[in-house]
């Protein structure tokens, strides 16, 4: 089979969050399966500081954007420890920037052009490079408007007919909206800007016109799917969603279980594995203790967060669960990320006001991360939604029993200790519903206790979460299946439009 990734960040070239970890990864062991897989991106500045090898190539191309014709070129390297070839769409007015989308806080004005300009510049590529593509996998918003094409401008252009399409829902409540003008620089009829396929409010949105055009949708769990149907989850996109439910399934996230191995992770103080955590864990919880000033004490069960200090991630129950902690429980609490002002001011104060029990780094080091999740007893990760989620299947790989809230993915992931799971063997962590400070409270004191007094449970969570297999291996067979699907519907639809 030929895949085509579209993407807008790819890992390690360049990254904002788990969309780049996903097609750093995914196309790898796709490869590794036996199929021909590629990969294009924009030329952001921030590839050539990757530290890999950027070869330009021979191959320009023009495109329509709006009422003009703007150029760019093509760029080539290959994803690290593999064959998988990467493109990058270059074009240094859209993409030659400090950051991907944003600055200062601000979204860059020009986003939709600049997206308009990549998507056509990955379609455009697929005939220069004279590639063969039975599916583009598209991810967010940033190439929703590839369905479209293909299904409009190209479905009757040489060497395209056969192409079909899959969009990638990493997190809905990010859609590409912008004022309806921009309509005018997709290049499409003005016709397909109505509430069934382009419009949204009164807003151009491209999320939703790769969900109305694509052969095929998945997101990032079979809960987050199901969540995503109701008017809660659904950002108001549910009524399209539930239209195209049908195409619609979940496929919970991979890790990268070479780099995210306790057993070979450079970054950790001692190596270990699941025969040898007990001794592996305290070692690397006394040298974090060491690395960021906290008291020395193997008893005290140590609580790791890492990511955006953001309300979507659980934050306001955090903020008030911490403040109350820190006065009345004897737990360590470590924090890395970055986020909101008033979350940066509340660890800033909890630091100056109880160093010995909580640390906090207000950045990001990849590092760091590996360490705490080899150091940590418990991994914490509250979040109002969560469309899958990384953090707590590293943390199952290291040892660190999650606490989290049951949505989304880490409902998928995270099976709670209730006597039932227990005596399955199935249980790895501990979960709550509502969302509420004092539900997050009530798991966080299941799991300290027990933690304190059932030594002989706290081995079998640990234990049962770092045999599972969260490789990206299961994910791609599952991928592969989905490909097959949308290239039969494609065939389907292509023939019905010919006839």
């Amino acid at each position: 089979m030929d895949i085509l990734f579209a993407s807008s960040e790819v890992t390690p070239f360049a990254k904002t969050g788990g969309l780049a970890d996903v097609c750093g990864a995914l196309p790898v062991d796709l490869a590794q399966l036996g199929h021909n897989v590629a990969v294009m991106m924009p030329a952001y500045r921030h590839i050539h500081e990757s530290g890999l090898p950027i070869e330009p190539l021979q191959v320009k191309f023009d495109v329509p954007i709006g009422n003009k014709i703007v150029s760019g070129r093509l760029l080539k390297s290959s994803l690290p420890a593999s064959s998988v070839p990467i493109f990058f769409v270059e074009n240094n007015d859209y993409f030659d920037r400090a950051e991907l989308y944003r600055v200062k806080g601000e979204d860059y004005k020009d986003n939709c052009e600049r997206f308009v300009f990549f998507c056509r510049g990955v379609l455009e590529s697929i005939r220069l490079l004279k590639l063969k593509v039975d599916v583009v996998h598209c991810h967010d918003w940033q190439t929703g408007l590839i369905p479209a094409l293909l299904s409009i401008e190209y479905l009757h252009a040489h060497g395209y007919e056969s192409i079909a399409s899959l969009l990638t829902i990493h997190n809905l409540a990010y859609q590409g909206l912008f004022w309806h003008w921009d309509m005018g620089l997709t290049g499409l009829d003005w016709k397909y800007f109505n509430m069934h396929q382009m419009e949204f409010y009164g807003k151009l949105n491209l999320l939703k016109t790769g969900i109305v055009f694509a052969d095929g949708i998945t997101t990032v769990s079979q809960r987050y799917a199901e969540e995503i149907q109701s008017p809660d989850l659904g950002c108001g996109l549910e009524g399209t969603l539930q239209e195209r439910r049908e195409l619609l399934e979940g496929i919970i996230n991979g890790i990268d279980d070479a780099a995210w191995n306790p057993l070979t992770d450079p970054h950790l103080a001692v190596r270990y594995d699941v025969a040898s955590w007990p001794e592996g864990k305290a070692a690397n919880k006394a040298a974090l203790q060491l690395e960021l000033g906290l008291p020395l004490s193997p008893q005290t069960p140590l609580i790791g967060l890492i990511g955006r200090l953001a309300d979507q991630k659980g934050w306001d129950l955090v903020a008030e669960v911490m403040r109350k902690w820190v006065r009345e429980v004897d737990v360590q609490w470590v924090v890395l990320g970055t986020g909101e002002p008033k979350y940066h001011q509340l660890l800033e104060d909890l630091v100056r006001d109880a160093p010995q029990k909580v640390a906090a780094r207000l950045t990001f080091s990849e590092p760091l991360a590996h360490r705490i999740e080899a150091a940590a007893d418990m991994f914490l990760m509250p979040s109002h939604y969560e469309p899958c989620g990384l953090n707590q299947l590293y943390s199952l790989r290291y040892g660190a029993v999650p606490v989290v809230r049951a949505t989304g993915g880490l409902a998928d992931t995270v099976t709670d200790a209730t006597d039932e799971s227990l005596a399955r063997g199935v249980a790895t962590g501990f979960s709550f519903v509502s969302y509420e400070a004092s539900s997050l409270e009530y798991a966080l004191s299941r799991a300290v206790a027990t933690f304190h007094h059932k030594p002989d449970v706290w081995q079998q969570l640990v234990q049962t979460g770092m045999r599972q297999d969260w490789s990206w291996r299961k994910s791609a067979e599952k991928y592969l299946d989905v490909y097959q699907r949308v290239m039969q519907r494609h065939a389907e639809k292509t023939a019905r439009l010919r006839g």
